[in-house]
């Protein structure tokens, strides 16, 4: 018969080892086979691209269309925000994190740029640069401008769907 300790150091990896090696050897094991199985080519969950975009593109929307902004100035720097906004549109396309809610969002802006673009076309002939249908044409467009942003980032925030691991 053998005596008990005798067998656990045969099964632990023989004489001399210690359990506790053996533990960590197959815990080191297991890591590796599971750090070899995941999908390497996701994308960070946070796409900071994005991010840096959509950043941007708020501060500029906030710094050239605050209250006291006049509105064919508002209307200048919204003209300016059309080049970040694709780039931005660009990046959802490129991550495949396009949805529903985020078209509609964007074709709101696109239906909103044309009503202002259409009311400082009248503004001007009127030579009224504080026309009233200019300045709610504006503020139209810029509350487009700050709903697509806000679907941006709920996008850009949002966890890729599955586990993560599909491909990309």
């Amino acid at each position: 018969m053998t005596p008990p300790h005798t067998s656990c150091r045969r099964a632990c990896g023989g004489p001399g080892r210690p359990r506790a090696l053996s533990a960590l050897t197959a815990f080191a094991t297991l890591t590796a086979l599971v750090g070899a199985c995941s999908n390497d080519t996701a994308p960070d969950w946070g796409y900071p691209e994005l991010g840096t975009i959509l950043g941007s593109l708020s501060r500029d929307l906030e710094e050239g269309c605050g209250a006291t902004t006049a509105p064919a100035s508002c209307a200048e720097r919204l003209d300016r925000l059309t080049a970040p906004t694709e780039r931005a549109f660009a990046e959802v396309l490129d991550h495949r994190l396009l949805d529903v809610a985020t078209v509609a969002a964007m074709n709101d802006l696109d239906r909103a740029r044309e009503v202002r673009v259409g009311a400082a076309e009248e503004a001007r002939s009127r030579q009224e640069p504080e026309h009233l249908p200019l300045r709610r044409a504006v503020e139209a467009e810029r509350l487009a401008y700050q709903r697509l942003l806000s679907e941006l980032q709920r996008l850009r925030t949002a966890p890729p769907p599955g586990d993560g691991t599909d491909p990309v």
